[in-house]
């Protein structure tokens, strides 16, 4: 068993580094796909329009991978883009509201940090910080590019409708402008970090520069050489760039570059290491001039104003971080409290620059306040026995920090350290979404599912395969990236062929191959493809091998420790769930066929009366339920209606579903009104004593005088559409559920229906889901039947499919559905 190599191969999460030959670990000639850069100012500015219009404090931008599997970070404007490391890559079919909005082409609004746990705990696990967000798809016509995400301070109130209206204007706009670069906007590039213009001024202007890119020199003014000092600089554009910060420089040359040969303005924000020892933060405005490889740029000194006589003279500690965490100012105050000096701790972290501060839960106080953008304040005990007390002021911007001496009474017991509130990053942050996935998934489909949705975006794989064992062979379960037929020649390998694949099954140890020449060397004259590096995982549950799992990387990669760690611990998960799952298809199996045989393979002819009716089983976890509907012609040339729900999604519910079915026929055949067969079905159910209750819509009627008598117990209301169009909501009284209690009544509603009515008898799968209340579902369903077509009289096909909608491709349905039409033709 080999992987093999996909079209459009996908790598690890986007980097800042605007060359990816220069990429640490990189062999040079990567040739991923990559977004047209022209369109890199355009991401830009759609971006910040996004966050202006909505009034937030941040937003990001996410793009389509070229083969549409992941939606990848391409722009970011107010937050940090290290925050977002866990999140700079998701798979299309994550159940996230980014995957979501993108998949679904609807607005996502997550009103706090309940509302976000609730909805979306993946989300919760990754970000677990108070704030607000929304999210809506990058849309024109048929084409969907992305999505935009724009974040507000949480106060448990949803935006209001003019926002959201507003975002989804900025999103369409956006995508018009996209729409000629067609596919040259899918795939990967660096994201384009969008500074945030400051309130209130942009800085103390510094003096500028004349930068001659072709020849690579640069001439700087007088007020300028002052700040960068005498000393080697002499004119040589790599001079002026030697004293930027090492992570500046190259993307600060890439933007430039680009500006020039896109003759556009650019800003740009770095950090510049001057004469005597110290940081400062400047802001860059370049514009071209006549030359096409010339650019004159202002710099604006961005922390001038913050190092005032007035801030020094302060006794309390002050520090300023910009939105990436590294200082930016500290007075002489907080040196003394900290005890180290402006050297040690400007462009720095703090919990780089002080091993006291190394905690990562001090880290994490950072990162709940630029995410929530709300205050924060925390103790710390600097060695070895002086306790701080520090308080983050956050904005878009960066955030201010004050510190105090904090004395503890002697009746106060301080902690060393907040709680710990971890952000996971990299491998660890997708052992967790993993897991999360694999405690959702319940069939052997949706755990294969969930292993190719998180594993590759993950760990920036191409290639995988899911193996179980079965008779002493192995047989493939799920697979992605492969060439067509490459894996044919190995299904039904036996268990003890030397193989890679069946050789970690019989062993239980992984295998880790970073090259071509290890493989070839491990396993002479095996087949192979052009991937670079493989990882082999056996699947062990219980202490006993299930099967195996492959992965493809299109590169030579080092496997480090704590990649094979946790590559090692998801192969364990996986097993796991897949031994659950198999017991659970096999159980799921028996009530198919259970629920199958129970519900009506055909409705019967009844004169004057059009009838069609629809299944569907839930989509998530055992596709099976309670639901039911039937119709039953009687002797004196009537017809039952009948629709119900057993709450449930079980063998039990099916079965339970089956003899209420059973019961309800058979009371039904009778000359007994509806609402004694409600009582004599409610009778029933309480004798079985099954613990579980049902509803139900019982309606007899009489197509020929079109009288109608209904008893409706705890179910929707069926839909009237008269021959005009006009749609309303049968009004039948309410009645209570099945099973509460033997004493109840159920009252009935008399009626006569207009010539040529439809009614829509449905359960509440159909209208009632996770975004959407009872209520909301049912006003949608009623619009869809109003503005339907009225095609032949007798032909109820379209109307039944047209009404499903989106159920029959929601493969996220919780819920099963049922749903049965008449029209009266007579």
């Amino acid at each position: 068993m080999r992987p093999g190599v996909p079209a459009d191969p996908t790598g690890p999460p986007p980097r800042t580094d605007p060359d990816p030959a220069t990429r640490p670990g990189t062999p040079s000639g990567d040739a991923r796909p990559r977004w047209d850069a022209a369109a890199e100012p355009l991401l830009a500015d759609g971006l910040l329009r996004a966050v202006r219009a909505t009034a937030a404090y941040g937003g990001v931008l996410y793009l389509h991978s070229a083969d549409r599997r992941s939606l990848v970070v391409a722009a970011v404007v107010g937050i940090p883009l290290s925050l977002l490391e866990p999140f700079q890559r998701i798979a299309v079919a994550a159940p996230l509201p980014v995957a979501d909005s993108y998949r679904g082409g609807r607005t996502i609004v997550l009103a706090d940090a309940d509302d976000t746990a609730r909805r979306y705990p993946r989300l919760a696990v990754g970000l677990p910080y108070a704030h607000a967000s929304a999210t809506t798809p990058v849309t024109a016509g048929d084409r969907t590019f992305g999505v935009i995400a724009v974040f507000w301070p949480a106060d448990g109130s949803r935006p209001p409708a003019a926002t959201r209206r507003q975002l989804r204007t900025a999103g369409n706009r956006l995508a018009t402008g996209l729409l000629p670069y067609g596919d040259r906007v899918g795939g990967e590039g660096p994201p384009v970090v969008v500074p945030l213009p400051v309130p209130g001024g942009d800085g103390v202007r510094v003096g500028f520069f004349d930068w001659d890119l072709a020849g690579g020199r640069i001439t700087v003014d007088e007020r300028l050489r002052e700040i960068l000092g005498t000393g080697p600089f002499d004119g040589r554009g790599a001079a002026l760039l030697d004293r930027l910060a090492p992570e500046d420089a190259a993307p600060l040359r890439e933007a430039a570059r680009r500006a020039a040969r896109q003759g556009r303005p650019f800003t740009h924000r770095v950090r510049l290491h001057d004469p005597g020892g110290g940081t400062r933060q400047l802001d860059l405005y370049g514009q071209p001039v006549a030359d096409p490889a010339r650019l004159v740029v202002a710099v604006l000194d961005a922390t001038a104003a913050a190092a005032t006589a007035a801030v020094e003279r302060l006794r309390d500690g002050v520090f300023a971080l910009d939105p990436d965490g590294r200082v930016g100012y500290v007075n002489r105050s907080a040196e003394m409290l900290l005890h180290a000096t402006r050297a040690d701790l400007l462009g720095r972290r703090p919990w780089d620059a002080l091993p006291w501060l190394g905690d990562p839960a001090y880290e994490d106080r950072y990162r709940s306040a630029m995410l929530s953008q709300q205050p924060t304040a925390f103790l710390a005990r600097r060695p070895p026995h002086h306790w701080l007390a520090f308080s983050l002021y956050p904005d878009a911007h960066g955030l201010t920090g004050r510190i105090v001496p904090a004395a503890p009474s002697e009746d106060t017991t301080l902690p060393e350290a907040p709680p710990p509130t971890p952000a996971p990053l990299g491998g660890v942050y997708h052992l967790l979404q993993l897991a999360s996935a694999l405690t959702e998934a319940v069939t052997v489909r949706e755990v294969a599912d969930a292993v190719t949705d998180q594993i590759l975006p993950g760990f920036g794989g191409q290639e995988l395969a899911l193996y179980l064992a079965r008779g002493g062979r192995m047989h493939l379960v799920t697979e992605t990236g492969y060439p067509a037929g490459f894996l044919d020649p190995f299904e039904g390998t036996p268990i003890r062929a030397r193989l890679p694949g069946t050789e970690v099954f019989t062993t239980g140890a992984p295998v880790f191959f970073e090259s071509a020449r290890e493989l070839a060397a491990a396993y002479p004259g095996i087949p192979r493809d052009e991937m670079g590096a493989w990882a082999f995982l056996p699947l062990i549950a219980s202490g006993h091998p299930v099967g195996s799992l492959i992965l493809g990387f299109a590169r030579p990669r080092v496997f480090t420790a704590e990649d094979r760690s946790v590559l090692t611990a998801l192969g364990g998960l996986i097993a796991q769930a897949l031994e659950r799952a198999r017991l659970y298809d096999a159980e799921s199996a028996v009530a198919r066929g259970l629920q199958q045989a129970l519900l009506p393979h055909r409705l019967p002819a009844v004169p004057g009366l059009a009838t069609t009716a629809r299944y569907l089983p839930g989509t998530r976890g055992m596709d099976i339920g309670g639901d039911w509907y039937d119709l039953l012609p009687t002797p004196d040339g009537g017809v039952v209606l009948i629709i119900g729900d057993v709450e449930g999604h079980s063998v039990k519910a099916a079965a339970l579903m089956g003899q209420l079915r059973s019961a309800v026929r058979a009371f039904a055949s009778t000359d007994d009104p509806v609402e004694q067969i409600a009582r004599r079905t409610n009778h029933l159910l309480l004798d079985l004593d099954a613990g579980l209750l049902a509803s139900c819509c019982l309606l007899r009627l009489h197509p020929a005088t079109r009288t109608l008598r209904a008893v409706r117990a705890g179910h929707p209301p069926p839909l009237l559409r008269e021959p005009g169009g006009r749609t309303t909501l049968l009004d039948l009284d309410g009645g209570p559920l099945l099973g509460i209690d033997r004493d109840l009544d159920f009252p009935v509603t008399e009626t006569e229906l207009p010539p040529g009515a439809t009614l829509v008898l449905y359960t509440d799968g159909l209208v009632e889901s996770a975004t959407a209340t009872l209520a909301e579902g049912i006003d949608h369903l009623r619009a869809t039947l109003a503005h339907a077509a009225t095609p032949d009289l007798a032909d109820l096909e379209p109307l039944a499919d047209l009404l499903l909608g989106q159920a029959r491709h929601d493969d996220r349905r919780a819920d099963d559905v049922a749903i049965l039409v008449a029209r009266l033709t007579g």
